[in-house]
């Protein structure tokens, strides 16, 4: 899974000997086992400067290849220029955390001893062991020292204001910043914002700073050079190249996943860095690596300038984001939905709950319609949506364009202020269990169902508001299985129609079939949280 790239502690043990550089047979000589690196660099070092011919005369070594035979086409020869004006833009960001309060202390007599039954000779040896201890200095553990965590930044306005990643400067206590020549200055956090990973942070310099400036990322092609430049494991100053590999990268941080991709090493301690195009411009901020070991693996992923920008104009003015908000809950259109939609094709983003006082609420937006363009800007995909309307003008009035019952519409919501959303934990019921009493049920689709009773309710603490059919049952390897369909689910539509009881089910399930539909979509009700699942419908036998 992706890691952040920061906090970098130093780790000792053996390392891993590249694949093949093992030891010998009986018929070769063995190779020492030393670390990697170290072996790489005694292979290139030992290796000789020229060849032998068949007389013992030194035969001189074939000349190397022209560099530009060597490059791919339209390659810079050289990214010194590029790093000579930037080097003194990044920072080197370091942080300490309070120490942890109520660790492990000695007692009066020194560290505790362990345990021991009664009569145990373990007992009367540690006896001993104490006893010699009494009579001399008492050792007291060390103080717990703070933590330490280690990122890169760069410096967006002479101003003194710089960029990192949030989590780079999380809960620090103090913060550090250190320039490409060595001053180091302390730094006052300005704001964060969490749901991007992003943070500003000011410092004060008598001597004028270099800024980087900002890039545009969309205008940056899969296959275009990049260069990143930052701290890892805490060496500041350093220059990796690449290309960018991917975009639209979900790697499943935040609600605002958008990440570039690069193959530009990337490292512990890269964390807030600068990813840069060839014209100097910040085109994205490294934030996470993804790796087997915890080293560059040729997997990095950077927050895009065009998210990125916009969010630090406002940490830098205002300290804090405002964002748009639309009051719904959305998830994907797969193909099994679309087809039960009676969609052409799988895209949009699926409506399953409206905010009754929300802008979308207000606007005519229903459960169940699909969102397909929102204030001019088309919805390919779910995720595309909340970061869409997150970056709307507050208070502004848009069309939103939908699916409903297989027709278009478009509607005019008026985008409200998002506002901190407080974790509600949901509490089981308390009291005296109810006495069991005789449930009736019936089997479709592999669910076994019933109607909701108040014992079933408090069974599966159900919401008083819940209505439909409850699951009771989920045959083994069974479609409902698969699509992860679980006993204490409440089944609350099919088909886009109410489900009362079970009867209503098998009704529309044998609706859905007598159309030539594949599956029937239906509404499920869990912990209070609404998803669709499309459910395949089989043939009856017997």
């Amino acid at each position: 899974m992706p890691h952040s790239i920061d906090r970098f502690r130093p780790r000792s043990g053996p390392v891993r000997r590249p694949a093949g550089l093992t030891s010998g047979s009986a018929s070769h000589s063995a190779v020492p086992t030393v670390s990697a690196g170290l072996f790489a660099a005694i292979l290139t070092f030992s290796a000789p400067a020229f060849a032998q011919d068949a007389g013992g005369a030194a035969a001189p070594a074939p000349a190397a290849p022209p560099l530009a035979s060597i490059l791919p086409p339209n390659a810079p020869p050289t990214f010194a220029d590029l790093a000579e004006k930037q080097l003194d833009a990044v920072v080197f960001i370091s942080t300490t955390q309070a120490p942890a309060q109520g660790g492990p202390q000695a007692g009066p007599r020194g560290p505790d001893m362990p345990g021991f039954p009664p009569g145990s000779p373990f007992e009367e040896f540690f006896r001993e062991f104490r006893d010699r201890q009494r009579g001399q200095p008492q050792q007291q553990q060390p103080a717990p020292r703070p933590t330490a965590a280690l990122g890169s930044g760069f410096i967006i306005d002479p101003a003194g204001f710089v960029v990192t990643n949030s989590h780079v400067v999380s809960e620090a206590a103090e913060i550090s910043v250190t320039m490409h020549d060595g001053t180091k200055l302390p730094a006052k956090l300005v704001g964060v914002d969490g749901p991007t990973d992003l943070a500003v942070l000011k410092v004060d310099s008598k001597k004028p700073l270099v800024s980087a400036p900002w890039g545009d990322s969309e205008a940056l092609r899969v296959g275009d050079w990049v260069v990143a430049i930052g701290n890892p494991f805490g060496l500041g100053g350093s220059v990796t190249a690449g290309i960018l590999s991917a975009r639209q990268r979900d790697i499943q941080q935040g609600p605002y996943d958008d990440y570039l991709q690069t193959d530009a090493s990337i490292n512990r301690g890269n964390s807030g860095g600068p990813l840069y195009n060839l014209n100097g411009e910040v085109i994205g901020i490294n934030t996470a690596i993804y790796s087997p070991t915890g080293g560059s693996v040729g997997i990095g992923f950077a927050i895009p300038s065009s998210v990125a920008r916009p969010v630090v104009e406002q940490l830098r003015d205002h300290g804090q984001v405002r964002r748009g908000w639309l009051g719904v809950q959305v998830q994907s259109v797969t193909p099994d939905i679309a087809e039960s939609l009676g969609m052409q094709e799988p895209a949009g983003a699926l409506v399953t709950s409206v905010s009754p006082e929300g802008p979308a609420g207000k606007g005519g937006v229903r459960q169940g319609d699909v969102i397909t363009r929102f204030n001019g800007e088309s919805i390919e995909q779910m995720r595309e949506l909340p970061r869409v309307v997150a970056t709307t003008k507050i208070g502004s009035a848009v069309p939103l364009e939908l699916v409903r019952e297989g027709r278009a519409e478009t509607l005019t919501v008026t985008v409200g202020e998002l506002e901190p959303q407080e974790q509600v934990a949901l509490s089981g019921s308390s009291g005296a269990p109810r006495p069991e009493t005789t449930i009736d049920t019936k089997q479709v689709l592999g669910l076994t169902l019933s109607q909701l009773t108040p014992g079933l309710r408090d069974s599966f603490s159900i919401n008083p508001d819940v209505e439909g059919v409850v699951v009771t049952e989920v045959g083994d390897a069974s479609a409902a299985s698969e699509r992860g369909i679980e006993a204490g689910d409440v089944i609350v539509e099919a088909g886009q129609e109410p489900v009362k009881t079970p009867e209503d089910l098998n009704r529309l399930v044998d609706d859905a079939r007598s159309q030539g539909r594949k599956t029937v979509l239906m509404l499920l009700s869990r912990d209070g949280d609404l998803r669709y699942v499309p459910m395949p419908i089989e043939d009856r036998k017997g």
